[in-house]
């Protein structure tokens, strides 16, 4: 009698072990060290946005073709532009409803039991963004710092080809959504209103908050009242977050423990998405991330924005 194969994942009726993740980031070390473990998932979450060359210049792609060229062995490719997006919504990158977010993971070998990490080629927005949506149904998930960038200067193995490893076929995926992940177009039009608390905070460039440079979508500008934190200046120049003092120094220097809860958003919850972890590393649980972000809010002209460029 042949035993049946282990599916790396927790068997019913006894203990679930320990949790994998240290935490929302890890380095190449932690992780070139843990390739091998079944309960670990790696997703690539590159994909494409070119920098708009005039007002209205959207266009976006999947990343597929960059991991095919070069990827974490083992890992799968992500499409945050395909079946990891809600297509009738009216902007583009739309979080999926939970449970189908859910059978799209599932599809990736994602599992209850599983634990991910997020990488991406494009200086870690992405990967963040992936584990945002991971941790909104309570998937365990980190991002790998640093991305693929890191993990090639670190001369960790690096693999080409089409081919995506076999998902785990046993197994089911539950969602269970955490409240005030998400904010919608009506809780910031409250926001906005002042009948609900919040501070607004928009993770694009200086350039892309004060209308100076060229805009992907219908108008220039920022919501009233918000704040600046841009998702790329909490980086170094290798695509790393800051060490931790020099993150909250940071932080602090645009906002404070007052200015709560934090409603982030960017041109289309992608860089607000980086914001959003590098609060969760401050610790901070009072972040939600407005999923339409500028596309959907400028898409409306009666809604106002503000230019100072």
């Amino acid at each position: 009698m042949t035993d049946a194969p282990h599916s790396g994942l927790p068997t019913p009726g006894l203990p679930l072990p320990g949790p994998l993740l240290p935490g929302p980031l890890v380095d190449d070390a932690w992780l070139a060290a843990r390739l091998d473990d079944p309960r670990l998932v790696v997703l690539d979450a590159t994909a494409l946005l070119p920098s708009p060359g005039h007002d209205g210049d959207y266009r976006s792609g999947s990343g597929h073709a960059q991991w095919a060229g070069r990827h974490i062995p083992g890992s799968r490719h992500a499409d945050l532009t395909g079946e990891l997006s809600d297509h009738e919504a009216p902007y583009h990158f739309a979080v999926p409803a939970p449970e189908a977010l859910a059978a799209a993971l599932r599809r990736l070998g994602v599992r209850d039991g599983s634990e991910v990490v997020a990488y991406d080629s494009a200086g870690g927005i992405w990967a963040a963004r992936l584990w945002w949506m991971l941790r909104a149904i309570s998937v365990p998930a980190a991002v790998l710092n640093g991305g693929m960038q890191a993990w090639e200067a670190a001369g960790r193995p690096v693999v080409a080809g089409q081919e995506e490893p076999a998902p785990t076929a046993a197994g089911t995926l539950t969602p269970v959504p955490l409240p005030h992940a998400w904010a919608t177009l009506p809780d910031v039009d409250a926001v906005l209103r002042g009948e609900r608390s919040g501070t607004l905070v928009c993770a694009l460039p200086e350039s892309g908050f004060d209308g100076s440079a060229p805009t992907r979508y219908s108008r220039r500008g920022h919501i009233p009242g918000s704040l600046n934190l841009p998702g790329r200046g909490l980086l170094d120049e290798a695509g790393r977050f800051l060490p931790r003092a020099e993150l909250a120094a940071r932080v602090g220097a645009v906002l404070d423990d007052t200015a709560s809860p934090v409603v982030l958003y960017c041109g289309g919850g992608i860089s607000a998405a980086g914001a959003a972890l590098a609060l969760t590393l401050l610790d901070r649980e009072d972040v939600t991330l407005y999923d339409g972000s500028l596309e959907e809010w400028s898409a409306d002209p009666a809604r106002p924005l503000v230019q100072q460029g």
